[in-house]
């Protein structure tokens, strides 16, 4: 399952939910979009998949930017 943008952006506008559960819930999508992947998945998904995974670590970076520089650092180039 693809994950869009506008879900990320709505569970980093969450206000009943602490920052620690919000960048919870990104990893899960993140690892769930990872764990969906196959050797069956064409090129075109897995880049899609690692654009919405740089794209939930930016906005991790926007809540603590410490966490989200190391995950985008360390994102398989």
């Amino acid at each position: 399952m693809i994950y869009k943008k506008e879900l990320i952006d709505k569970i980093f506008n969450y206000t009943s939910i602490s920052n620690i559960d919000k960048i919870n819930r990104m990893l899960e999508i993140d690892a769930t979009q990872y764990t969906n992947l196959g050797s069956d998945s064409t090129k075109s998904e897995k880049e899609i998949v690692k654009k919405n995974s740089k794209y939930i670590y930016k906005v991790i970076s926007r809540i603590n930017p410490e966490i989200g520089r190391q995950f985008l650092e360390h994102q398989d180039k």
